[in-house]
């Protein structure tokens, strides 16, 4: 392990874990999970195929938004029992966008500094879109998935009136809808940019209005698939 475990308990490691391409994995990454005595995922048939992809045999447990307080009083006896944990997300790094935040506070309100958090840096979908979208400023917001209904309207007033950039998640059974409220409340010369299936062999990129993007999408409806990282470019003065 990457440090002593101290005397009566073990660590947790928040290891990233690759958004599509299985190749996208540190060593440190790999190394860490071929050692721990347990792994926490969001689905253990989705984190069995990275394990199995390069030969690890460690124990995989569910963890997601929906496990319960029991099931979160048995992980940490296992830290007090000194098992060392992995915490994993089914695509990308933990606690962005995902419920391994939960769990981490838990850990630090229980023990303090007594269980040492590890953090295994590596893929993010919000980073690897950030990365291609030709986004010139440091400053932006991340919303996470936006809300399915309530809130929404609000959000998209919020985008309409600040200039900054806002980056936010999206699945394919709404995205549609989303460019619809884009285009109905955002300047129609504002520049959206739009990733998904990133890292995959299906990976596109696009950048244009939110009209020329409801256009590109509702006659493409084959690429209505994978998740989409959408970026809401800021307003040039």
């Amino acid at each position: 392990m990457d440090t002593e475990c101290p005397k009566n308990m073990a660590d947790l490691f928040i290891v990233a874990t690759p958004i599509g391409n299985l190749e996208d994995i540190t060593l440190r990454a790999l190394r860490v999970l071929g050692e721990v005595d347990l792994i926490l995922c969001e689905d253990t048939r989705v984190t069995r195929k990275l394990l199995d992809h390069y030969e690890i045999k460690v124990p995989v447990e569910s963890y997601h938004e929906h496990s319960d307080l029991t099931k979160t009083e048995k992980i940490l006896s296992k830290l007090e029992n000194r098992e060392n944990i992995a915490l994993v997300t089914d695509a990308g790094t933990p606690g962005i966008s995902d419920p391994g935040s939960k769990l981490i506070t838990e850990v630090r309100k229980r023990f303090g500094l007594d269980v040492k958090i590890h953090v295994i840096p590596g893929p993010s979908a919000l980073t690897a879109a950030l990365s291609i979208s030709g986004l010139d400023q440091t400053e932006f917001e991340f919303l996470g998935f936006l809300p399915h209904k309530k809130g929404r309207e609000t959000i998209f007033k919020r985008i309409k009136e600040t200039e900054n950039a806002f980056v936010f998640y999206e699945s394919p059974h709404r995205v549609i809808k989303t460019l619809i409220s884009l285009m109905e409340f955002l300047n129609p010369e504002r520049q959206i940019f739009i990733a998904r299936e990133l890292t995959k062999s299906y990976e596109e990129s696009f950048a244009g209005t939110a009209k020329e993007a409801l256009d590109y999408f509702t006659s493409n409806p084959d690429k209505i698939r994978g998740e989409f990282v959408i970026i809401v470019m800021p307003i040039k003065n």
